[in-house]
């Protein structure tokens, strides 16, 4: 990413961190398992790869600060998720992208898509979430570094024609941003994910497998 992108665009915040704590424990706690290799895609300041409990934690992200933020224990990797070398084959059962792949290129998904397929044993998966272009579109381009715009349907399309079986689709997961005036106490959190309409969701999780 050009600049100084997390000394101005995404600058560190608690709220972050206390929201994927919550997330943790009211969804993602219940698809990974505790034996897991969990495998975290541009993961910034490594706020959810420190919530997750799993055998083996792996993180990866170009910001040389990625290693001050993760908690102990948590393998770091400094470089583009466009190079996965440094990643056993066959090694991950959960791999996880929070706000990346619309910083890619259509081709550069499509290369780390096809490294992920090597990456992941046979029952792993890759849950995806991101800005759903469908019902952010107004606040989509505000981000400099945006450079590719997906909705719930564009990606599922794009991930099946690379051989990837869909597994769930959420078009409406979250809020877009933690920008906001709303709290972020974990039993809203929790009832929100609840919810059977989600109010101002405007972020998509999908999660799939490689066929």
């Amino acid at each position: 990413m050009s600049g100084d992108y997390h000394g101005s665009r995404l600058t560190q915040d608690e709220r972050r961190a206390k929201t994927w704590r919550a997330l943790w424990r009211f969804h993602f706690s219940r698809r990974i398992r505790p034996n897991a290799t969990v495998l975290d895609l541009g993961a910034g300041y490594g706020d959810f790869i420190n919530s997750v409990t799993a055998a083996k934690r792996i993180a990866i992200d170009t910001w040389p600060g990625l290693a001050d933020h993760v908690a102990p224990g948590v393998e770091t990797i400094i470089g583009p998720v466009s190079d996965l070398s440094a990643v056993a084959d066959g090694s991950v059962d959960f791999a996880f992208a929070s706000n990346l792949f619309e910083h890619l290129t259509q081709d550069e998904l499509i290369a780390v898509l096809a490294q992920l397929r090597n990456k992941l044993r046979p029952t792993g998966q890759l849950s995806i979430l991101q800005p759903n272009y469908r019902y952010a579109y107004r606040e989509y381009w505000d981000d400099y570094t945006h450079r590719t715009a997906y909705s719930h349907i564009s990606l599922v399309d794009l991930l099946r024609a690379e051989g990837w079986v869909v597994i769930d689709v959420a078009p409406r997961f979250l809020p877009l941003t933690i920008k906001s005036r709303l709290p972020t106490w974990d039993w809203l959190i929790g009832l929100y994910l609840r919810l059977p309409f989600k109010p101002m969701g405007k972020q998509m999780l999908v999660s799939a497998r490689a066929s």
